[in-house]
């Protein structure tokens, strides 16, 4: 099973050690940036990338249980809004993410 899927905005991962699947949707525009981290199951990284439209992979990342935010615009904020909805699962796939950038090199 390939470890990582990517669309225009969004990447999902596959940490083998663990089992576990993770999933970050990032935006970035001249008004800033957003970032939303996910963990999906096993059933949601399959059906990633079957779609014609990556609105419809966003779709379906976004129906999983969401565990960081992050929002720096020019819109409605006067600063970086940052919020770790779960800190176990976005220090995971911070790890998971370090472990297939080690395997590159």
């Amino acid at each position: 099973m390939k470890t990582k899927k990517q669309g225009n905005n969004w990447t999902a991962y596959y940490d083998t050690e663990t089992g576990r699947y993770f999933a970050e949707i990032m935006y970035t525009s001249r008004e800033g940036r957003e970032q939303y981290n996910y963990e999906i199951t096993q059933d949601i990284y399959s059906r990633l990338g079957t779609f014609g439209d990556d609105t419809e992979n966003e779709r379906l990342i976004k129906s999983a249980k969401m565990t960081y935010s992050f929002e720096n615009t020019m819109y409605g904020t006067l600063g970086p809004e940052r919020t770790v909805w779960d800190d176990e699962a976005n220090e995971s796939m911070k790890e998971t993410i370090k472990k297939q950038e080690k395997k590159k090199d």
